[in-house]
């Protein structure tokens, strides 16, 4: 399995562990709110470079 897919599995894992414990909707905040605070958390260079690249190359 892939490092992509690994990070996939958790992922859902995650989700669905969060979705057990708490509600959906905290469960959908988190899982949306942490990768759009470390988008955030960038400064504006590398979000820059970050638009430039294609999916494909995300995962070199």
């Amino acid at each position: 399995m892939t490092n992509r897919g690994k990070v996939a599995v958790g992922g859902v894992a995650v989700g669905l562990l969060l979705w057990w414990l708490t509600s959906f909707w905290i469960a959908l905040l988190v899982m949306v709110g942490v990768p759009a605070v470390a988008y955030l958390a960038l400064d504006p260079a590398q979000r820059r470079r970050l638009r430039g690249i294609t999916r494909k190359e995300l995962g070199r």
